[in-house]
């Protein structure tokens, strides 16, 4: 797959509500995940797709989106894109609701996401 190719299948995911089943489609097995800060315990980095389904389990069992946005891919280089998602919703824990804004950064390498980063305020 080129960049565009993952770029607009992650993005087509995200808004058609596939994004833990594109994981094995889109990533390499050992690929990170990096947020801004650790909000599910389980630290700020993890690495390969089991811990990065986790961290899909962690958000969808504590969080509930009533809307979410998702940008078309921005494209930088060949090797890398980046995703705008607006996201609004409840956390299930404590009934607080939220709005978030999030970019998110893609690293691709041999046809597959090896690194994604997150930038959010915090």
């Amino acid at each position: 797959m080129t960049l565009k190719d993952i770029a607009n299948e992650l993005v087509a995911g995200c808004r058609e509500h596939r994004e833990t089943a594109n994981l094995d489609k889109l990533y390499v097995p050992d690929a990170a995940s990096v947020e801004a800060v650790d909000q599910s315990g389980q630290g700020r980095e993890v690495t390969g797709l089991d811990a990065i389904r986790g961290k899909h389990e962690w958000w969808e069992n504590t969080m509930e989106v009533s809307n979410m946005e998702v940008s078309d891919p921005m494209l930088h280089g060949d090797d890398k894109f980046a995703v705008i998602f607006e996201v609004a919703g409840k956390d299930k824990t404590n009934d607080q609701t939220f709005e978030m804004k999030e970019v998110a950064l893609y690293h691709v390498a041999d046809g597959k996401i090896t690194r994604e980063e997150f930038f959010y305020a915090t």
